[in-house]
């Protein structure tokens, strides 16, 4: 009888690593080995290094920074859509510190998409803002906000860096969030994504787009969010409903 063949080679080697950085063998952050050195230690080709790096990487374990080498990925981020939430509260409700860095805010004109969102004729003018998200010093989304100029004017005059946009809306302007229309969808990031998130243009990122709104159905915030997709998922619970009867 044959003897069954093992696994390959670069799954070895990344069950052997993966396995590690379960155990808590390199710290959150820590710098792996050189490639040379992990070749060596496991008697492995650096094609076959390589594809187990490739693989580690897809799973989120790990995060090659070009230049400067491979390190232990954050753990990635569970975050529930079961109700309306901004960033601050989502990153507390995790247990994480949420900052942000405002890129910058402009008046501009409304595109297609932006107007429909926002119920307005294209071309109407509308603040927007664009802001890096980050949990625990960590680059975690990139967010661009529109919103109308009525508000957005006013909104604009806060420290963005510290005050979150949902918060404003409701308490320091009375507008009351009502519920939001979100879509999602896979997307890879693009040169000002990349930036923004310090990763590598064509990174996975979740894209989100969501529509918040008041009283009355009137929408008053509109947002294209880019979350890192190695560094958080979504959860949701749903309900079937019941078939008629008969």
């Amino acid at each position: 009888m044959n003897p069954q063949p093992g696994p390959p080679m670069y799954a070895a080697v990344e069950a052997s690593l993966a396995g590690e950085i379960a155990r808590g063998a390199w710290a959150v952050g820590a710098r792996l080995p050189a490639e040379g050195a992990l070749m060596a230690r496991f008697g492995v080709s650096r094609t076959t290094l390589r594809r187990a790096m490739q693989n580690l990487a897809a799973r989120g374990l790990i995060e090659v920074r070009h230049g400067t080498g491979t390190y232990v990925a954050p753990p990635r981020l569970t975050q529930e859509l079961t109700e309306l939430t901004g960033f601050v509260e989502d990153m507390t409700a995790l247990g994480r510190v949420a900052t942000a860095r405002l890129i910058d805010h402009a008046e501009v004109a409304a595109d297609a998409d932006v107007a429909r969102a926002l119920a307005l004729p294209q071309g109407t003018t509308v603040t927007r803002i664009r802001r890096v998200r980050l949990a625990d010093g960590v680059a975690l989304s990139y967010d661009v906000t529109w919103l109308p100029t009525g508000i957005g004017a006013r909104i604009v005059d806060h420290d963005l860096a510290a005050e979150p946009i949902f918060r404003l809306l409701e308490e320091r302007y009375g507008l009351a969030l009502i519920d939001a229309e979100y879509c999602l969808e896979a997307a890879a990031a693009d040169a000002a994504t990349a930036a923004a998130l310090s990763v590598a243009v064509g990174s996975p990122i979740m894209r989100i787009e969501r529509t918040t709104r008041t009283t009355g159905g009137q929408p008053v915030d509109h947002e294209v969010l880019h979350y890192r997709g190695d560094l958080i998922r979504f959860a949701t619970r749903l309900a079937r409903r019941r078939p008629a009867a008969g």
